[in-house]
């Protein structure tokens, strides 16, 4: 622990000189113009391994300017709703790609890194490349896509601070709703004669449970009442950038802390938090005219302090007279003051504020109260540094054009939790009613009040990440007019994690070439060798190719003359990507090309002098081989009447082929047995997945006078089908062939059962597994073999599983002299989900939530919108049919922020340059036909609306 504490602490001082090194930079301007510095920056976009012009972007790639985009948006999250500004990213993937095993590869600052630990305030410009020919260089981790996050550099145009502080308030949307105890327990009665079984509670337990005289004998516990829970708490922020160089060296600095409450306000949990400060550091020196370096470091220290239990799963769980006669805390004065031995147990008990003891019942020896109150804390810990340098050698005197670049970084996380775990005692109350009024007369202990004082550690992580690239770069241009560049790449990371032995490895060689005539006509031919140890020997590398060839129409004679049009460019690609990312059976990875045999006991023939006989796990393949991307994509840029609007559209259609079996149907079926459970047949790539979508980004920008306007329109579609499967289904209309990858299956519904008539004359429903009374749900026999089981099983509708298949986004800008409002709105349409939680599937004596209001009786069959009520495990009733299927359509009001940015004039005499204040509220609205589903977590924290108050100062 001792050499932990000293290497935290010497990252941390390195990060803080990294961070400081304005002290010893020549902060004076540079002769070169800060706007031309600025503009020219502006217009260069990180891609693969290199900048580029913006206007010289083949298409697949979107970018969102970050430091623009947070003077009139202020985020908390480095990619929150970026679906709202760009096309081809739904907030969860990239061109619809699957997350199986991995989504999409993040890089920040070229490094494989978490984008929750870059704050907004760092970065400077966010790129997505969605297109096979954009991620092609990077080899098998960005199969999926990747999310590049540039981080802010300074700057020669001179010193400047900017120091930033927010202060907000989450408030919560929703609550679940749940039962009282009085009306649960009639409920309650109610489905236990309608399985035949006498009721359980009485009419007088009912009564007094009802009517909240003695709320500790007759509970009524609302785990969502004012009393416990806060309806909102506070996030506070403070932002600190320093940034400025000259000629020869250039820094940025942020420096970042958060903490943010949490609902509670009771026991331990009122004192939740999480906490987070930060350091980062760039710095960026030209050693000579020929050599430039830079540094970047970051150290970021994460709290988070929670008390015992988990308040949030119980309270969707506990039913509300439960522990029955006793209230989790009694108030002491309940007992009766001749009750001597109760009062001998009270005297050595560990009260809560003085007042009350933890109650309890033989079968509820622990409570959630007893653990928030007197189950002690936990501390989570997290520290995390980074590190990246690089060097750029330029090599003109060589060969004009020639340079070499070479980066290096590493990165080092550590986490773990401590606690102090305490065990606490309850208290059974034995009730009396004397005097007109009820009275514990006798109480039993169950546990002891212990506090042994130790500090418990749990839960430590320690990861790794170390990058290594080097790379040749040429760019010239041949007669003014033949534009060409190449790249040479070697490049590698690991990833150490604990717990995991294998390593997360990368490593792959790359050649890119380019070419253009006159920015007219493009060609763009990537190259990537890459290696994996995932396979067998022989097998483990392989090619990765894409072409794409672009068309500046704008340049031709057809077009030149035509001033309606600013720009416009078609490009096309072509390209295939090996990855090995899928290749994974559940959590293994490695060897999965390897038969394996394994021993064990049971039979009567034994091998060796252990007694155990010994059978095949898994058959060999050593032809086991990537799984492929193939992608076919063409994109149109645009841009009309004098940037009045500007459009980036592309189309895209891509297979990826080769996914993972390990039970073929097309083996015989001996060579898989059910015991012992073993099989010689092979891992295999056989499964194919398809995708056809489009995506767009439309904007809208015009000024009036004073008064600027921006609209912006974008959107994502995308299809999926599964073009090949290995199965062997009874019925047809069960292939998951040729039907959405993200299909949900299950049995359609045709209502409620009204009769024991109906019942009889229907097919049969006994395969679901309990019995079928009048009130519960009737199921189509889709094959008509007269019974309902899994062949009556269908597709659904789509899950959305990796975004839905719709995407839209609107943000609106309208400036006014100083005042800036902005707007933005994101929706997604297409999906589907399935009310299973137990909100939804009230099973056996669960709690009962507001839903089974409108169960099904005699008296309601014609309005009923829920099953009738049962004790028993209601199995035929909680499966996946289209009863509980809704469509999760819906359109957000994402932000809503208005911004003053004071006149500069009143500074002109101070050493301030600039002051601005804005109010922003976020996750405002939802418009949606299921609202009120889409807004509920059931076990979990609610969501919030977050309304803010923020001020910048600039100097």
């Amino acid at each position: 622990m001792n050499l932990k504490i000293k290497s935290c602490k010497s990252k941390f001082l390195l990060a803080g000189l990294v961070a400081l090194v304005p002290v010893g930079i020549d902060a004076k301007p540079a002769t070169t113009s800060a706007n031309d510095t600025a503009d020219a920056n502006k217009e260069m976009v990180q891609v693969t391994y290199r900048k580029v012009g913006r206007r010289d972007i083949l298409g697949g790639v979107a970018v969102v300017d970050v430091a623009q985009l947070l003077k009139k948006n202020y985020i908390t999250y480095s990619l929150d709703n970026m679906q709202g500004y760009i096309g081809g990213f739904n907030g969860n993937s990239l061109w619809g790609m699957d997350s199986n095993n991995a989504g999409y590869l993040v890089l920040v600052d070229g490094v494989p890194r978490d984008a929750t630990n870059v704050m907004p305030s760092e970065i400077s410009q966010i790129t997505f490349l969605k297109g096979a020919q954009a991620v092609v260089l990077y080899g098998s981790k960005a199969a999926k896509g990747a999310v590049l996050i540039t981080t802010k550099r300074g700057n020669n145009d001179g010193l400047k601070v900017e120091v930033q502080a927010n202060t907000g308030l989450n408030v919560a949307k929703s609550f679940p709703e749940y039962l009282g105890s009085a009306e649960y327990m009639t409920l309650y009665n109610e489905a236990r004669a309608n399985d035949g079984l006498a009721p359980l509670y009485s009419s007088a337990d009912i009564y007094h449970h009802a009517s909240g005289l003695n709320p500790y004998r007759y509970p009524n516990i609302d785990y969502y009442s004012s009393d416990y829970i806060r309806k909102m708490y506070a996030r506070h922020e403070a932002i600190a950038e320093i940034s400025g160089g000259g000629k020869r060296a250039r820094f940025y600095s942020n420096i970042n802390y958060y903490r943010s409450g949490d609902y509670f306000k009771f026991g331990e949990a009122r004192n939740n938090h999480v906490s987070r400060f930060s350091v980062r550091g760039n710095v960026d020196v030209n050693i000579s005219d020929d050599i430039k370096a830079w540094v970047n470091s970051n150290a970021t220290f994460y709290d988070s302090s929670t008390a015992k239990g988990d308040y949030w799963g119980v309270a969707s769980t506990m039913r509300p007279n439960f522990p029955q006669n006793a209230y989790p805390l009694i108030p002491k004065d309940m007992v009766d003051p001749h009750a001597k031995a109760a009062w001998d147990l009270l005297s050595v008990a560990k009260l809560i504020d003085d007042k009350y003891f933890l109650a309890g019942s033989q079968a509820n020896a622990s409570s959630l109260f007893g653990d928030i109150y007197a189950a002690g804390k936990r501390k989570w810990t997290s520290r995390q540094f980074q590190f990246d340098t690089g060097l750029n050698i330029g090599l003109g005197k060589v060969l004009p054009g020639l340079s070499f670049e070479t980066r290096f970084a590493v990165d080092y996380a550590t986490a773990y939790t401590t606690s102090f775990d305490n065990s606490y005692a309850v208290y059974i109350p034995t009730w009396s009613h004397h005097n007109g009024k009820d009275v514990v007369v006798g109480l039993k202990k169950e546990g002891e009040d212990k506090r042994s004082g130790n500090q418990n550690i749990s839960g430590s992580t320690d990861n790794q990440t170390m990058l290594f690239a080097a790379q040749l770069n040429y760019a010239n241009t041949f007669s003014n007019v033949n534009n060409v560049s190449a790249m040479l790449i070697a490049s590698g990371y690991q990833q150490a994690k604990s717990g995991q032995y294998h390593k997360t490895s990368s490593a792959n060689m790359a050649f890119d070439a380019s070419y253009n005539f006159m920015q007219k006509y493009y060609a763009d031919w990537g190259l990537a060798a890459i290696h994996s140890a995932q396979l067998a020997p022989g097998h483990r590398e392989a090619f990765s190719p894409s072409l794409t060839l672009g068309w500046r129409l704008k340049r031709e004679s057809f077009l030149k003359t035509v001033d309606a049009i600013d720009d416009m460019m078609l490009s096309f690609s072509g390209s295939i990507i090996n990855e090995d990312i899928d290749l994974a059976r559940g959590d293994v990875r490695y060897y999965l090309y390897k038969g394996i045999w394994t021993s064990d006991n049971g039979y009567n023939w034994y091998d060796g002098s252990q007694d155990k006989y010994t059978y095949s796990k898994r058959g060999e393949n050593e032809d086991l081989g990537f799984i492929k991307r193939k992608e076919l994509s063409l994109s149109l840029k645009t841009s009309l009447w004098g940037h009045f609007v500007t459009l980036d559209a592309n189309f895209f259609i891509n297979s990826m082929e080769g996914y993972l079996i390990d039970s073929p149907t097309f083996f015989p079926s001996h060579l898989n047995t059910s015991y012992p459970k073993g099989s010689f047949m092979p891992v295999l790539n056989y499964n194919n997945n398809r995708r056809i979508g489009f995506d767009f980004a439309l904007n809208f920008n015009r000024k009036f006078g004073e008064t600027e306007l921006s609209l912006g329109l974008t959107g994502t579609y995308y299809d999926t089908k599964a073009t090949k499967v290995d199965e062997n289904n009874v019925e047809t209309y069960q292939n998951r062939q040729g039907k959405p990858i993200d299909g949900i299956w299950g049995y359609r519904c045709a209502g409620f059962f009204q009769s024991e008539a109906e019942i009889a004359t229907s097919p049969d429903q006994s395969k679901l597994g309990s019995t079928v009374r009048p009130g519960d749900l009737k199921y189509v026999d889709v094959n008509h073999d007269g019974k309902i089981d899994n062949y009556d099983q269908v597709y659904l509708g789509k899950g959305g599983w990796y975004g839905a298949p719709f995407t839209l986004g609107v943000n609106f800008t309208a400036k006014w002299r100083g005042f800036t409002f902005f707007a933005l709105g994101v929706g997604n349409f297409g999906a589907h989900g399935v009310k299973n939680s137990s909100y939804y599937w009230v099973r056996e004596a669960g709690k009962y939530s507001a839903v089974v209001r409108n169960r099904w009786t005699p008296e309601t069959a014609a309005t009923a919108t829920y099953p009738r009520l049962s004790t028993l495990s209601g199995s035929n009733n909680f499966v996946t049919s289209d009863f509980w299927l809704y469509k999760t359509d819906a359109f957000r009001l994402a932000k809503v922020q208005i911004t003053y940015d004071l006149p500069r004039r009143l500074f002109a005499s101070t050493w301030v340059k600039g002051l601005s204040a804005f109010v922003s509220g976020a996750n405002l609205l939802t418009i949606s036909g299921e609202r009120e589903v889409l807004e509920l977590n059931v076990g979990s924290a609610p969501q919030a609306r977050y309304y803010n108050i923020g001020v910048k100062a600039t100097f």
